[in-house]
């Protein structure tokens, strides 16, 4: 979206106020970054979120779903940052608002939302990964087969190895591989609008993933039938690949920190578990008392 009126373009901010006179501060920022237009403005929000899913005439059904994965991810991941220093809740919301304007289905918006949930997400029992219980937890919020998607999205192989024959599969996956597929390629797109991945501490490593072999996921796009997903993801890798970074700018995570209060502390179990774990010989020995007391399995 690079018209000139398009208020969502750094053209457009500039040509915004009375008189059509360019705003100081989109001025400055236009000869910073030669003028890069912000192509589409996706939610960062939840409310941003739902004023798009009206917009797009979402059953009142669709919206109580989508809602409701909103709440758990807010539940999950309340001090959650990208690398960049982003809040991972505005980065799971942006995820499933591109989602949203490539009409996927509520389904699928709503698992965009919760991508994130096993990896990084909270439930309080001082562990990473898929659980049953975890599961369970997942399921009442958003029902079965939302849950599925998230599960299918976390045990999903995508690294520098498996990209290059992930996309010479494509024509042959299952639907629901293709959902998968689509919210990791939403995920992707949602890291690299506004530079997102060159503000992490290894935003150099990540631009030379771009080149090789992220680049391929605009191919796998094109060959899901979603040509402005291809065309947006083409965009947003080229207009990584080219900006220029201040060095102040950068932040020292490379990816996904928490970052609670300071008057946060995890429960006296989870403290327990995590200073074993630091431990493993004296975990080993006190091992049949840890598990009578619930802090060892």
């Amino acid at each position: 979206m690079e018209s000139s009126g398009d208020p969502r373009s750094v053209r457009g901010m500039q040509k915004s106020r009375a008189g059509g006179s360019p705003d100081p501060i989109w001025a400055v920022t236009a000869a910073v970054w030669g003028e890069v237009p912000l192509r589409e403005a996706y939610a960062q929000t939840n409310l941003q979120l739902y004023a798009q899913l009206r917009r797009a005439g979402a059953a009142e059904q669709d919206l109580g779903i989508v809602r409701a994965g909103y709440d758990l991810a807010m539940h999950l991941c309340p001090a959650s940052f990208r690398g960049s220093g982003k809040p991972l809740l505005a980065h799971l919301v942006g995820t499933a608002s591109i989602l949203a304007s490539i009409k996927q289905s509520s389904k699928v918006v709503t698992a965009g939302l919760l991508h994130a949930a096993y990896v990084f997400g909270d439930f309080g029992d001082g562990i990473t990964g898929i659980t049953e219980s975890r599961r369970d937890r997942v399921r009442r919020a958003v029902g079965p087969d939302i849950e599925e998607l998230v599960a299918r999205y976390t045990r999903f192989d995508w690294n520098k190895n498996t990209i290059p024959t992930i996309r010479e599969r494509v024509e042959t996956l299952s639907p629901i591989e293709r959902e998968v597929l689509v919210i990791r390629l939403a995920n992707e797109l949602e890291d690299h609008l506004d530079f997102g991945v060159l503000y992490c501490g290894n935003g150099e490593k990540r631009r030379d993933y771009i080149r090789s072999p992220l680049n391929q996921s605009v191919d796998m796009a094109n060959k899901l039938g979603l040509r402005d997903l291809a065309a947006e993801l083409d965009a947003a890798f080229t207009d990584t690949l080219t900006a220029t970074l201040p060095e102040t700018l950068r932040n020292t995570h490379d990816y996904t920190f928490v970052q609670p209060p300071a008057s946060h502390s995890p429960r006296l179990r989870i403290a327990v578990g995590r200073f074993l774990d630091a431990r493993p010989r004296l975990a080993k020995a006190v091992h049949p008392f840890a598990a009578f007391v619930g802090i060892r399995g």
